[in-house]
């Protein structure tokens, strides 16, 4: 004996939904107050921006307006002519005054310290039996010239070689030697004292001493150079 079975259930089959108007108005309803809250909240945001560009815009006309009266009350003044030229002189001055400074360190006009220090080294580099007759300076010390007389023409290295330890004479020497022997005027002539009852002495002339007259030059200096000093 046999039995069937049916197993389809109507319930579980899957159900067709159409849209009905209402459903459709609702959503619509819906996206309307979406929309309508978005354009609301936009609003007051724009509305602050405008306050506080208003609120900005007060501030800045009241302190353009405050500027405005301090340069009013206050003019700034215009440049004096006085103390523009003034300004340009002083500025003149001081480049003046810097050429000039570089001038003199630059030793393009001599010697700016004068010529003790070599007259004193002159002095001190003394050797006995030489003595100086004139010395002559040119420029800053450049070309040095003396002249004078020794009794022995090996006391003329001795003094050459004290005036190489100066120091106002450092590195400084001598380029040119002139030597010639020379004599002094004869002496008046002296005669003996006569003796009682006897003649006269004839009378006896003193021999004049001889010496040597020396020249040194450091180079060609003319003899009217500034710091020439002559006996």
């Amino acid at each position: 004996m046999s039995q069937q079975i049916n197993l389809f259930n109507p319930a579980f089959e899957k159900q067709k939904q159409a849209l009905s108007a209402v459903g459709l108005l609702r959503g619509l309803g819906l996206v309307l107050a979406a929309s309508v809250a978005v354009v609301w909240f936009g609003a007051r945001q724009v509305a602050a921006l405008e306050r506080t560009a208003a609120d900005a815009k007060a501030v800045l006309d009241a302190r353009e307006a405050r500027r405005a009266d301090v340069f009013a009350r206050f003019p700034v003044p215009g440049k004096d002519p006085l103390i523009a030229g003034a300004l340009g002189q002083a500025e003149a001055d001081r480049g003046a005054l810097l050429e000039a400074g570089q001038i003199l360190q630059g030793g393009e006009l001599g010697n700016t310290q004068g010529y003790a220090d070599y007259f004193r080294a002159f002095a001190r580099a003394r050797v006995n039996g030489l003595w100086l007759t004139g010395a002559s300076i040119a420029g800053a010390g450049k070309e040095i010239g003396l002249r004078g007389r020794v009794v022995q023409p090996d006391l003329l290295p001795q003094y050459i070689s004290a005036l190489s330890r100066e120091s106002a004479l450092q590195g400084k020497s001598f380029a040119r030697l002139d030597m010639a022997t020379a004599q002094l005027p004869a002496q008046a002539a002296v005669s003996a004292p006569a003796l009682p009852g006897a003649a006269p002495a004839a009378a006896v002339a003193a021999p004049a001493p001889r010496f040597i007259e020396f020249s040194l030059q450091s180079s060609a200096a003319p003899a009217s150079d500034a710091g020439a000093v002559k006996q």
